[in-house]
Order: structure tokens, then sequence, then C-alpha cells
């Protein structure tokens, strides 16, 4: 095992340097200057968490601090922040970075959670009241270069040039965070042809607009450099003023008040007082477990990110095996002879952990490895290959008995290649993703190693092989006892999930609804879907020829060829050449994203913005068809990956492919759902869903009596609520006020704003917030429910279901308005949407217990945005249909009573209904 951190430390001190290299090398960052070119570097649509928090200053400063400290390897390390503008400069030169604009609201609160990232890190970090970055850097730059060290100062502040010696580089970033160029004191004078010492008296000269520091009218930096280079020093310079000639000259002596400001305020603190010096910015090994729940936190997914993070802890340069304290297994290797079924008659009526490889993605894929793992230390590896007819038949046995308890990691997986192997699986008491899910619904990883290290404390590491591949093979007792870890790491995190279920309210959700919809989604992902190749590649062909004929239309509508998948090609064409409306601007330009062409074709009558959002969609769909096509299995069927662990209500989605990518109401969706068919043995597709089940879910919880006696009427709801809201008659609702209704209904519970309604609707937002609170007025009682939900999520920190399923939403209390109003939309949504999804599992569950409880080969397929698909057998179609409409309809109880539509045809389409 390797030493522990205290030990480590020691021996760090004794020699606080690199193997190989005399001088220790401390490397010194600008916090704020670097984080901010990492803002624009990156797009921050493209990085933004699910509570609307933008990340992309944080992801690409982590992204260049791993990359510097696995290039540079430096034995100290500190990061240096602002304070504010409120500095000692500020005083001195009012108008010091006045013309700077606003911070971005994008960018407020990075520079806090890059504090968080760098903590976790055991990081120091210094911001000091009055006082730059810079100065902090100069001052422990200063410090280190007496006491003997290498100093790196890694900044995008040109000022910083003034420190570079012998012993002091600095690290340039040249694009974005990307490229790095070193500066010495050789690459100041090729660039500058002045010496470090020179560069605050040439700076001094020049003058610095992002500082707002005025320079002399007609003189620019070569000028600047001559005058020092020939002078020798600005205070030389100043002393012979008189002798520079012509109008430059002239310049300088009528802005030498101004220049002697810029000097004094160019010149870099070197004697600011801190906390720590530099002896005690030796780097430490990373609190990993706080590390992993704030890349978690951040939803920073990126594995490469977090590989290249840990791989520069200074722990874990002296730890060569795994973390894995607490852990005592005495381990069998089962090379035949009954040796597995011997093993499981003395330890299988225990709970057991169970691992295999598969289990370091949330996927499905070849069983090749399994290991299992008991309380007491005993655990036990075997190749399911090489198993003789005695071990495969007792471990058959054991994994589908219901009284022998499972916990497992990722079931759903388990099960599905399990079966493939013609293996059943029953008894899983504890599936530890679902269980994380339940504990933390917002997160985004579920990796067992992440979970390991923040619940157990415990770090796992993979084998691999030289290519960095997972590899596991009997002939290697150390990676069998590597996977045998595993599974005792999966059986107390059962442990510890067990413990915290019940504190969230959530063992019972386990227990009655993820755990048994695991085991259905298994079911459902082993049938898959029977897909017509033929007519989905002819689909394929159509799209492509739509897509090549919008891009004809798109260059004879300018007169020329242009590359419409290009941004900035499309950025000239549109603002350049035709001069339309500028659309929001970002660091690359004007946005031509899908809002904005469809805003453009609002605001002009030229054809190319129609043509664009044409040729997009119909590229986006033939890139849905190609998957589809690609996905086809040897049995000729789709077979979908559901996820219950990515939506954080409880939603179900699907991925390889993603069938929600398919839309429902487009003339292109339905013929692409034609492409789904009945399967060989099968008469048709049976589909089932509820109608309008977010709004009665809403009716329901809000308890207002309008709303229900609406359902309850009979009549069309829309038109109901409409004739409400606009006080006319049932029958003088027009099909405008049904629109403007519904799209209001469903708005509201997914937690739309007045703004949101109004660009929804292409109405002016004064009439949007009028609309909503004339329903308002006319339906109290969802308004006091929609008011009570923010209230009591902000005072609790989450919402819940009727079945008290848990949204955590701690952003309700922050101080960032944009975050602040995206949590409360959830709010808003969560119980709703959550509440729709809980009983849709209940649904299915009932639904395939009464199949099978009634003998039928009938079969469910899908589930897909809350509709049911299922496979119907010859002459099975009333029962099931009976089936399908009961136990959907008592699936939960309702003031707004479920209603459920059914339909049947030969294909998805046509068994629409």
């Amino acid at each position: 095992m390797a030493e522990t951190a205290s030990k480590k430390k020691t021996a760090a001190a004794e020699k606080p340097h690199t193997s190989g290299r005399e001088r220790p090398r401390l490397m010194l960052m600008d916090g704020h200057s670097l984080a901010y070119r990492a803002f624009f570097a990156l797009p921050a649509e493209n990085f933004t968490t699910a509570t609307g928090q933008p990340t992309n200053a944080i992801y690409g400063f982590a992204s260049m601090l791993a990359n510097t400290l696995r290039d540079e390897r430096p034995t100290h390390f500190a990061v240096a922040f602002d304070v504010s503008r409120k500095t000692w400069r500020a005083e001195e030169f009012t108008e010091y970075k006045a013309n700077r604009a606003k911070t971005p609201d994008e960018f407020k609160g990075q520079v806090e959670l890059i504090g968080e990232l760098l903590d976790a890190m055991h990081a120091q970090r210094f911001a000091v009241e009055g006082f730059e970055a810079d100065d902090v850097i100069a001052t422990l730059a200063t410090q280190a270069e007496a006491a003997g060290f290498e100093v790196l100062i890694v900044t995008g502040d040109r000022d910083s040039f003034q420190l570079i010696t012998e012993h002091v580089t600095v690290l340039y970033p040249t694009k974005g965070v990307s490229e790095l160029t070193r500066y010495t004191p050789e690459k100041v004078e090729e660039r500058y042809g002045l010496t470090p010492a020179q560069y605050p008296d040439f700076a001094a000269l020049r003058g610095d607009p992002s500082d707002n520091l005025p320079g002399i009218p007609g003189v620019g930096e070569k000028t600047a450099a001559k005058w020092i280079t020939q002078f020798g020093s600005f205070a030389e310079l100043v002393e012979r003023a008189d002798e520079v000639k012509g109008k430059a000259g002239q310049n300088f002596r009528d802005h030498l008040d101004a220049v002697r400001l810029n000097r004094r305020l160019t010149e870099m603190v070197r004697d600011v007082e801190l906390p720590k010096t530099v002896g005690d910015l030796e780097r430490a090994p990373y609190d990993r477990k706080a590390l992993a729940m704030v890349l978690d936190t951040l939803e920073i997914r990126n594995p490469s990110l977090r590989e290249r993070l840990l791989a520069v802890d200074p722990g874990a340069e002296e730890e060569s095996e795994p973390v894995t304290e607490g852990v005592e297994l005495d381990g069998t290797i089962v090379s035949g002879g009954g040796q597995l079924a011997a093993w499981l008659s003395e330890h299988g009526s225990s709970v057991l952990g169970v691992a295999t490889v598969d289990m370091w993605k949330l996927g499905a894929g070849e069983v090749a490895e399994v290991a299992l793992a008991g309380a007491g230390g005993a655990a036990v590896w075997f190749d399911p290959a090489n198993l003789d007819e005695t071990d495969e038949r007792a471990f058959a046995h054991w994994l589908e008995d219901p009284e022998k308890p499972k916990v497992m990691h990722n079931a759903k997986g388990l099960m599905r290649v399990f079966g493939e192997r013609g293996w059943s699986v029953g008894g899983v008491s504890m599936d530890t993703a679902l269980g994380a899910y339940l504990v933390k619904p917002g997160r985004r990883s579920f990796a067992l190693d992440a979970l390991s290290l923040e619940y157990l404390g415990r770090e796992l590491v993979p084998a691999a092989d030289a290519d960095g591949q997972l590899a596991f093979g009997a002939d290697d007792e150390a990676q069998a006892q590597t996977l045998m870890v595993q599974a005792r790491t999966v059986l107390d995190l059962g442990t510890a999930f067990g413990e915290r279920l019940p504190q969230v309210r959530a063992a019972e959700l386990l227990k009655d609804i993820e755990l048994p919809t695991s085991a259905l989604l298994a079911k459902l992902e082993r049938h898959g879907i029977a897909a017509d190749r033929a007519h989905l590649e002819k689909m394929e062909q159509m799209f492509a020829g739509a897509v090549q004929q919008a891009v004809k239309e798109a260059h004879a509508s300018v007169g020329h060829e242009f590359n419409l998948g290009s941004p900035k090609q499309l950025q000239e064409v549109l603002f350049g050449e035709l001069a339309l409306p500028k659309t929001r601007k970002t660091k690359t330009g004007y946005t031509t994203d899908a809002d904005s062409l469809a805003w453009l074709a609002t605001q002009t009558e030229h054809e190319l913005p129609v043509i664009m959002l044409r040729h997009r969609e119909q590229a986006k769909l033939r890139v849905t068809v190609e998957g589809l096509i690609k996905s086809i299995a040897p049995d000729g069927r789709i077979h979908t990956t559901f996820n219950q662990t990515v939506a954080a209500t409880g939603r179900l989605s699907s991925t390889d492919p993603n069938l929600q990518n398919i839309p429902v109401r487009t003339d292109e969706g339905r013929a692409i759902r034609r492409g789904f068919v009945v399967g060989e043995g099968y008469e048709s597709l049976m589909t089932a869903d509820y109608s309008q089940i977010e709004l009665r879910v809403m009716a329901h919880l809000s308890e207002d009596e309008g709303l229900i006696e609406a359902f309850t009427s009979g009549e069309d709801l829309h038109n109901t609520v409409a004739s409400y809201v606009f006080d006319v008659d049932r029958s003088a609702v027009d099909p405008e006020m049904r629109r403007k209704i519904k799209a209001m209904s469903y708005g509201l519970a997914y937690g739309l704003s007045a703004f949101g309604l109004s660009q929804q609707l292409n109405i002016e937002a004064g009439e949007a917030r009028a609309l909503m609170d004339t329903y308002f007025e006319r339906f109290g009682g969802v308004r006091d429910y929609l008011r009570r939900v923010v209230e009591e999520a902000r005072a609790t920190g989450y919402t819940e279901t009727m079945l008290g399923r848990r949204r955590y939403l701690p952003d309700l209390n922050s101080d960032n308005r944009q975050r602040r109003e995206t949590a409360e939309r959830m709010a808003l949504n969560a119980p709703i949407q959550g509440t729709a999804a809980d009983i849709v599992k209940i649904a299915m569950l009932n639904v395939d217990r009464a199949l099978t409880g009634a003998r039928l080969h009938s079969r469910m397929l899908l589930q897909v945005h809350d509709e049911i698909v299922l496979e119907i057998f010859p002459g099975e179609r009333e029962r099931v249909e009976e089936i399908l409409r009961r136990e959907m309809a008592s699936a939960a109880q309702l003031r707004a009573p479920l209603t459920v539509s059914v339909g049947v045809g030969r294909d998805w389409e046509s068994a629409a209904h």
C-alpha cells in the first residue's frame, strides 16, 4: 500500500524539488486574467449546468491548469486573484480601468467556483484587499527568487514582463489559454529590443488602453522603445526631455505628468504583506473526494479533463496501487472443479456485491469477468466462459434466486448482458447507481469510481493494458484482485445508500419503482423493435436531397457559393453583404443560431434565413435517420438503451439511438416513425399514452376547482379554459384563443415566464403578461400553488413529487439572478413533470405484471415521450387494450382523472392515436 498522506508530505518537505533539478520550482498564476481569457475562448452556451450556471471559464482554466502542471512540474504553486477594482492604483488615478465594460453576467460566480476547484486540489490562493493579483505575484516571485527558486508566472498581463530574470519566466497565452509563449530575458529583448527591467519604462510611454492609461499622441511602441534604448531609462529620458526632437518630443513634454503617473502605476509592488511565505506553497496531495464532488456539481463530464487533473496530483506520483484502505479480502480465483459452486454454497445466502468489467461504463457489453464479494472479506473471481457445468449451473441458480440478495452497479446493464448469456437476474436489493441518483438526482456522473471516492473515500483504479484499455485476465492475479475490490466497493456503497435513502424518503422509490423499472427496461432493451431498413434508407436519401436543394437555394439567394456550415461565412453573408439586422453579439461575431435565424425571418423579406432554417432541420433529420439505420442489429431490430439517471425529474430518456430525437408532430417525424414496424410472429403494434398528464397533475396538486371542473366537464380542455379566461361562450372560442391558452397552460407546467410565452406566441411581452394575469385571476389556485412551490423549495432546498422524489435546487438562494431564475423555473416544473414520470413508470410496471399474469405473449417494446409501445401477438389485441386502459388509468388517483388513448397499426405511426 502507498504511504499515508502525512508521511508523503514529510518526505517531500525534506527534498522540495523534482528529481534532477537543482532549484525548486514555483509556478504562480494570475487567476482573474486566465479565467477571463478562458471565458472568451469557450462559448458559454456549450458549457452550462442544468441550473443555468455557465462553466466555460472554469473548464478552460482547469484544462490550462492541468496541462501547465503536467508540462512544468512545479514543486510549489499558488494562484492570485483580484479582490475588486478598488486598489491603490484606482485611488491614485480615479480613471484607472474605468473604461472596462461591465463584467458579463455569464462570468460572474465562475471565479468563486474556480476557488473551490483549487481548494480541492489543496492549491494556495491569494487575494489581498487594495492590491491586484499582479502585486501579489510580484511579491512572491521576488521572495522566491531570493530563496533560490526557479519561478514561472502564468498570466495574460504583459506588465509582468518587468519581473523576468534569469530565474523568472513568464508564460504568456497567445491563443486563448491553450497555447503559452515562454518569455525569458532573451525573448523580451527579441520582441521589444529592451531588457525586462526597461519594460515598465516602455509601457509608461506606450500607455495601456485596457487599463485606461493614456498614451502620448503620435508615439507608438516603436518610438517608445527607441527612446528607452537611446536614453537608457525612463528617469534619464525625463531628465533630458528637452533633447527629444520633433513633434513627438513636444507631445512627450506636454504629457509628462500623465506619463509619470503611468510609470508609477505600471510598476508592480514587490512587498505586499501576505499571510503565507513561499515555503508554505509546496504542492500537497489533492482532496480527491472533494475534487470529484466539485467537478460533478459543475457537471464537468469530460473524462479527459478529470484524468489530466488527477494525473498531476502530487499524491498520485507516489502511489502505484489503488487506495483500498479498509478493504481486506480473502479472494478465490476460480479455476474449475466446482470451486464456484462450493464458494456460493458457503457465502451465497448473505448479501453479495457484484462487479464486472462492464460496470466502468453505464452501458451493455460482453461479460468477460465477474467478481463477487461479501461483507466478511470473502470474494471470488471467475471468467464465465471458462466455467464448468457444475459451476455455471450453480451461478445461474444463485443469480436468478430472488431470495439471494445482490448489490449491483447499473443492474439494468448487467441484467441485459447476463440475459444475453441466458441467465436471468433476481434478488437485486440495491443498485448503487440508482441509489446515488435518488440521493442526488442532479449529479452527472454515476461512475463507480466517482461514487466510491465520494461516499467511501476509496479510490478505485481500473487495471489497464499498454494501450490504456481495461484489461482483466485469469492469468493475472493482480487484475482479478482489482475486480474483487470493486465488488466489495459495490457492496459497501450499497450499505452507504441503504442508510442514506431513508433519510431523503427515497427507500420506497428505489424498492417499489426504480429497481422494478430497471428490470423491465432491461427486457425492453433486449426485445428491441423491428425496423424497415428499406424505408429508412429511402428517408435518408430524401433528407439528403432536401439538404442539397437548400444549399443550391441559399447560393442562388446571394449570388455565389459559401459554406452553410461555417458560422463565420454565414455572418459575412447575413450581416456584411446583405446588411440584415444584427442579432446578439458574441465573441465570434453576431449569432446565427436557430432562434436568431427565426427572428431574422420576421425582420426581413430576404429568403436566406428561412432557407438556412430549413437546411438545418433537414440536416438534423438526415443525421437522425442515419443513426437509426446504423443501429439496426443483425436480428433486424433496433435496441435502444434506456436511461434512468439522466433527467433529474425522474423521466426516462434513451440513447444509441435517441428515440426522443424523432419529431412527434411534424410530417417528417411521422414518416420516420413508419420505419418502426411490427416484428415477425406478431400482428400489430399498439401505442398508449395519457391525455394531458402534466396538466392533470397540475390541477391535482393545485386543487384549483375551476381547472378540475374543466377536466371533468367532458369538453375540450383548452376550449373550456379559453372560455373562462376570455370570458366568452365555449362556442365563441376561436383557434387563436385556443392556441394561446394551450401554450400558456403547458408553459405554466414547465415554468414558462411571460417573456418566454411572448416569444412562443410571437406577441408583445405586455400582452403575454396580461394573458397570464387574466389566467391567474380565473385560476387562483394554480397561481397560489406555483408561488407556494417556489417558496417551500427556497426554504427546504428541494421540491418533491407526490411520491416523495426530490430535486435539490440550491441556486434558489443564489445572488446570481440568472441562476436563481433558472432554479425557480425548475422548482415550478419538477413536482409536475416528476409526478407524471412516476405515474408512467407505475403504469408500465402494472401493465407488464398484468400481461405476465394473464400469460399473454404480447410484449412491451418502448417508452418514449410518455408513450408506451407494445407488440401484439395474434388474437390478443382486445385483451391487451383492456389491460392497458385499466392499469394505466388506475396508476394514480388524481382529482382530474387520468384518461388513456390507445391506437393500433402495422407501424409506429399508423398505431398513433
